[in-house]
């Protein structure tokens, strides 16, 4: 997912993508405490993607606050 792909989505479609990701990044941290993560550069995909989505709707509202 790139920052082209999110621009492109409405406030309320990134929010579901948001709240998804967190509870993504909330397993694959239960995983590597009980010892199952296979992938662990997926954690670090999983933290980029959320904060990339955060930076597009900071702008969007900022955006609109104009």
């Amino acid at each position: 997912m790139n920052a082209q792909e999110l621009k492109a989505k409405t406030p309320d479609e990134l929010r579901e993508q948001l709240v998804a990701l967190k509870k993504e990044a909330f397993n694959l941290r239960f995983q590597q405490a009980t010892g199952q993560l296979e992938n662990t550069a997926r954690m670090r995909a999983v933290r980029r993607d959320v904060a990339r989505i955060k930076t597009v709707l900071n702008a969007k509202a900022a955006e609109a606050a104009k």
